[in-house]
């Protein structure tokens, strides 16, 4: 069968053109697609050709954001004919790279690889990747030994969150249901207004500014037991490591080509570095179930939507408009969308 996807065939080249999928096997289902969303960061370091081997193999379809519909499905995944899913990639192409292949108008997957999106729309489903990313590493920043000593008259853990791109946002709404008081900062506006956080501070020549309220002002001089960096720059994490209060915890959760930090902070503050990879086993279902509950809100982070067509006007945007915090691209004429 053949499918229309998007194609990086080179760096620096976005394409829609034909490939073809594998045919299904016996745990195998065939999605069609309605919705996906452009990732600026893992699709960014595609574009540009360095994201690590064996990922980067030209010709490859990006994307690992994808919802749709179930249509077809091999003997031993009948359970799932019908059912709205989310899948983390298209595990079926022949003769281009099949990592990510999210980003096409049908998807071969495996049954194991699969989420029931059950009660939420679309739009929510399609953030669940990068939610579940944010989940983990909220996981990771509330471990213990950090907040061991932490009883029920203790006062909220305060967080700082370095970036208010998507999985900074998502990042800030889970540790405010964790009952953490939350101060993000970011250099662009509209993200900041955005944010759900408690505090907010906006970065200016490298220096924090606070926002006109009192929050964001006591922020400013206040010490975190907890720094979240959702920006991927080590020039962002090292200022801000003496804002961290003696015992504290640094978590790691975007992607960086290498760990560069200023040794002096860390000695002082005896602080504790952690590495966030992704989601855990679990981790989805739980941001599905977080999401359905209205224990965070996700609608609102989507700023932008193309059809899948306007892909390489699409693509530009997500990595390079400021505003755009999430970009989703709509497929077979969105006529399978919604509940």
């Amino acid at each position: 069968m053949k499918t229309k996807a998007i194609v990086i065939p080179a760096p620096h080249t976005v394409e829609l053109r034909e490939v073809e999928l594998k045919p299904l096997g016996a745990d195998d289902v065939l999605i069609r697609t309605t919705l996906t969303s452009i990732s600026a960061g893992t699709e960014r370091m595609l574009l540009r050709g360095v994201m690590p081997h064996p990922m980067l193999q030209f010709p490859v379809v990006p994307g690992y954001e994808t919802v749709g519909r179930v249509i077809e499905a091999g003997a031993h995944a009948r359970a799932w004919l019908g059912k709205r899913v989310y899948v983390g990639g298209n595990y079926g192409f022949i003769g281009v790279n099949p990592a990510f292949g999210g980003q096409s108008a049908y998807i071969v997957a495996p049954q194991s690889h699969l989420t029931d999106l059950q009660s939420l729309t679309d739009e929510q489903g399609v953030m669940l990747a990068l939610a579940a990313t944010a989940l983990h590493g909220v996981d990771i920043a509330f471990a213990a030994p950090v907040h061991a000593q932490q009883d029920a008259s203790s006062p909220a853990p305060s967080v700082l969150i370095l970036g208010q791109g998507i999985v900074g946002q998502l990042a800030a709404r889970f540790a405010k249901v964790r009952g953490a008081h939350v101060t993000v900062t970011d250099k662009i506006a509209s993200r900041l207004r955005l944010s759900l956080a408690d505090a907010k501070l906006r970065v200016e020549d490298g220096e924090l500014k606070a926002e006109d309220d009192p929050s964001s002002a006591s922020a400013l001089n206040s010490p975190f037991s907890v720094l979240i960096d959702a920006t991927g720059k080590m020039d962002a994490i090292a200022p801000r490591l003496m804002n961290v209060q003696k015992g504290g915890r640094v978590v790691l959760l975007g992607y960086y080509e290498k760990i560069d930090l200023p040794y002096m902070p860390a000695f002082l503050r005896e602080l504790t570095f952690a590495v966030s990879k992704e989601w855990a086993p679990g981790d989805l279902a739980r941001a599905r179930d977080a999401i359905a509950a209205g224990q965070i809100e996700v609608h609102s982070l989507i700023t932008h939507c193309l059809p899948a067509d306007d892909a390489p006007k699409a693509f530009d945007l997500a990595f390079n408009d400021p505003d755009c915090v999430k970009m989703i691209l709509k497929w077979n004429d969105g006529d399978d969308h919604g509940t």
